[in-house]
């Protein structure tokens, strides 16, 4: 924050011609509106409020919530911001008015190798967006084609087990989240290529994973081009430059399997029945003129889903068992209902999740407790709307704080502990359709990897607490477990949970 009082004072003179300026003229053009802003706190002049963001946004404007409401407006830079942290206006964003806000706001870092204007994650939902969704749902995400892949995520989750057993063999900590991250790097490059990326040894996996929540961390945290758009271009604190960095380092190496793979004989048939991969069949799409879908829409949605893919996945898990670890009772539940239902010798398999419901519990409190994206990813208003009497304005920028609403005492019991029976007394899914617990998002931007999320993240889970008993590393006491969060698009766990498996 020290850097931001530095450069608000430097720019402060010019900015305010500029922004008095637009003001008036924006003043002069906009329609009157019968509802007013929701309330917020003071906005600085030129500032607005971005000094009460703080190093943890999530947490800061839950607290402020606390004082102005479930629908707030803060006013970042030349941004108004409007947040939500209620199921109700949830849901009014996310189901009501999701035509209107269905929108993005898009991070300036974003802006890297023009990733904005060829991701799904960040396009319009205009035509080129729907393409692109179409194209992940129907060659990836169908319930048919899940089922298929099956047996590789079955393959991919042994050699996780295989792994841990020889550091269990050798009596050595386990890092978890760095090994599920290798796990979910090595299904996803599978999925598309056919061949793992990396290895548990090896250090590309823990480069890999630098790159990612480099990139996760730039495109979340607080930035000076993201609050005044006349910045972008200056890009002060260097993020789109490092995201460009990382985009281009992950762009070489898919580069050069798509220029094996078309160079290959084996890619010769023009028929998607007989590709033997998703790339295989991707590639045919790309050179279909009629198909609407490109090499470069292609390379972009790589970055799209080894990004968001492995990531998301990894922190959510180390954030389960950290919990688990945390608190020993719930952990020996767990494992007493798994060892109960399949057996002690047997394979767990995915067929087996539904015979599971305390195990389902433990991951629905994980994802209260600790959202994978605390603010989902920012919409923008493309017209005004009002919602709870106050009016969104159109360009808005809109937050859901799905980590307030996951720590909010007038939504949940007790939300401070994780408690999984809270989960079998309530039906609540994670599938968008209820607004306490909203993981991947809801109502057109929900994400797109939920179905293929959902069941890795179970089945991982499982596999690690029917095979091994857990302790933490070095003698640590489950008290002292360090559980602070490092604040991105994402939620990480600050220090890495490291774990010592011992063989059942």
């Amino acid at each position: 924050m020290d850097y931001f009082t530095l450069l608000a004072l430097i720019l402060s003179f010019a900015w305010t011609c500029f922004h008095v300026f637009m003001t008036t003229g924006l003043r002069g053009r906009r329609k009157s509106s019968p509802a007013m802003l929701p309330p917020g706190p003071r906005p600085l002049p030129i500032v607005g409020n971005i000094f009460k963001l703080g190093n943890k946004p999530h947490q800061a404007l839950a607290d402020l919530s606390q004082t102005y409401g479930p629908i707030m407006t803060l006013k970042l830079g030349d941004i108004t911001t409007i947040v939500m942290s209620s199921p109700y206006t949830a849901k009014e964003v996310l189901h009501k008015h999701d035509r209107a806000l269905s929108d993005r706001a898009i991070p300036a870092a974003v802006h890297a190798k023009d990733h904005h204007i060829n991701s799904m994650v960040w396009l319009p939902p205009a035509a080129h967006w729907k393409n692109l969704r179409k194209v992940s749902a129907m060659h990836m995400f169908t319930a048919q084609r899940l089922d298929a892949s099956q047996a590789l995520r079955q393959k991919k989750v042994q050699e996780l087990l295989d792994y841990v057993l020889e550091s269990c063999s050798k009596g050595q900590a386990v890092n978890i989240g760095q090994a599920v991250f290798t796990t979910s790097l090595n299904l996803i490059s599978n999925t598309f290529f056919s061949i793992d990326l990396s290895h548990y040894h090896s250090e590309f996996s823990q480069s890999f994973s630098d790159i990612t929540r480099g990139v996760l961390e730039d495109v979340g945290r607080p930035n000076f081009a993201d609050y005044f758009t006349i910045l972008r271009v200056i890009d002060p604190q260097g993020c789109q430059k490092r995201v460009k960095n990382h985009f281009e380092i992950l762009l070489h190496i898919f580069d050069g399997i798509i220029n094996k793979r078309t160079q290959s004989s084996d890619v010769s048939s023009t028929s998607t029945t007989a590709s033997k991969d998703l790339l295989d069949s991707l590639l045919v799409l790309a050179k279909d003129r009629n198909s609407e879908f490109s090499l470069l829409d292609l390379k972009h949605m790589l970055l799209d889903f080894f990004i968001a893919g492995t990531d998301t996945t990894s922190n959510t898990l180390e954030w389960a068992m950290a919990e688990l670890l945390r608190n020993p009772e719930k952990l020996a539940k767990a494992q007493t209902e798994l060892r109960k239902v399949i057996g002690r010798d047997e394979i767990i398999e995915e067929s087996n999740i539904t015979a599971l419901p305390y195990l389902r519990a433990v991951v629905k409190e994980t994802f209260r407790f600790h959202p994978p994206v605390p603010f989902l990813l920012p919409r923008k208003a493309n017209s005004d709307v009002e919602i709870c009497g106050f009016n969104v304005p159109k360009s808005a920028q809109i937050l859901v704080n799905i980590w307030a609403m996951g720590r909010d005492p007038n939504v949940w019991e007790n939300p401070s502990s994780f408690i999984p029976e809270r989960f079998l007394e309530v039906d609540v899914d994670i599938k968008g359709r209820d607004f306490e617990l909203l993981p991947f998002g809801g109502g057109r931007r929900i994400c797109p990897g939920m179905p293929l999320a959902v069941r890795m993240l179970h089945l991982t889970l499982a596999s690690l607490l029917h095979a091994f008993d857990w302790k933490l590393a070095d003698g640590l006491k489950p008290e002292k477990l360090d559980m602070s969060e490092k604040y991105g698009i994402t939620l990480q766990k600050a220090l890495p949970l490291l774990t010592v498996p011992i063989q059942v």
